[in-house]
């Protein structure tokens, strides 16, 4: 099954160099595994040849619209080639905020209150209209696009005449933003991989917030994992996490995002079908701290590769 693994990685979405950075440590630790893995970018190389040049399986190292719209996973189906992650449903409503947000709140998890604005409804707002319409969110707001990762996009706004700048950005990347009320508390991010919770990691951004900065470039971010909750907490948040991983249908593994309020109650924001796997990346810290190693983590997630 595992005879020849294409690595893919790369890609042309916004979160290109870090695709980059994450294949590049995967590739790695499926040569130290002593498998014959290989680099794949999709930017210079048609994944329909996968099948013709011997390829048997893939880790998905894709990030952002490339790897996790569900695209990717529709032709290596096609090809019948076993792929790590999510199928092609899971990765297009997983990329979709908008989509997950309505999922989960239908099935009674916690999501944060905010205001869904496409690119055509905004020309046709006036100033006044467009600040009525997000009043019911407070400041400050955070206006991200739909469907990009990584912090791509997105902009924390503390006074209404940031946000037509905000939201002009936001459309750099997608028809759609969401507007999202500000969360105070701190910030988790929980993996499931294959059916187990792992640990949960605190963040804690010396940026105004966990933005792509903060996430791949600067040192001085504050992960803690062990995250300090409580046990009753820790099981609070793996529990959510872990419905909102099987409401959208994932499989293999994924990241669950999510924030405290002002109560201290854990809210669902956002989902990773396809986590980075660089230095900096959350999924290998909690691995770390049950004793996993990055290469026992990387060969568990090959071995669950497969076709929807």
């Amino acid at each position: 099954m595992f005879t020849k693994i294409a690595v893919l990685m790369g890609g042309e979405s916004s979160e290109r160099e870090v695709s980059l950075n994450s294949g590049k440590a995967v590739l790695d630790a499926l040569l130290e595994n002593g498998l014959n893995a290989i680099a794949i970018d999709p930017a210079d190389y048609s994944l329909i040849n996968l099948k013709s040049d011997g390829f048997t399986s893939a880790f998905i190292a894709l990030h952002g619209s490339d790897g996790e719209n569900g695209t990717v996973q529709g032709v290596l189906d096609y090809l019948n080639i076993p792929y790590t992650g999510s199928g092609v449903q899971a990765c297009a409503v997983g990329l979709n905020k908008h989509f997950c947000k309505v999922l989960w709140k239908a099935a009674g998890l916690p999501v944060a209150e905010y205001v869904a604005l496409s690119q055509s409804e905004y020309r046709d707002l006036t100033t006044d209209k467009l600040i009525e319409s997000v009043s019911k969110l407070g400041l400050p707001i955070f206006v991200k696009p739909n469907t990009e990762g990584s912090s791509v996009g997105v902009s924390k706004v503390s006074d209404y005449l940031e946000l037509k700048a905000a939201l002009d950005e936001a459309f750099k990347y997608d028809d759609l933003a969401l507007i999202e009320t500000y969360l105070p508390g701190d910030e988790f991010s929980v993996p499931v991989v294959l059916g187990k919770v792992y640990p949960s990691i605190r963040i804690k951004s010396m940026n105004s917030f966990y933005d792509y900065e903060a996430k791949y470039i600067l040192d001085n971010t504050n992960y803690q994992c062990p995250s300090l909750l409580s046990q009753e907490e820790e099981a609070k948040i793996g529990d959510i996490a872990y419905k909102a991983f099987n409401v959208i249908g994932c499989r293999g593994w994924a990241r669950i995002d999510l924030m405290q309020d002002a109560k201290g109650e854990f809210v669902l924001l956002e989902i990773n079908t396809s986590p980075g796997m660089t230095s900096h990346s959350l999924v290998p810290k909690s691995a770390n701290s049950i004793g996993q190693t990055f290469q026992e983590l990387v060969a568990k997630i090959m071995a669950s590769a497969q076709t929807s």
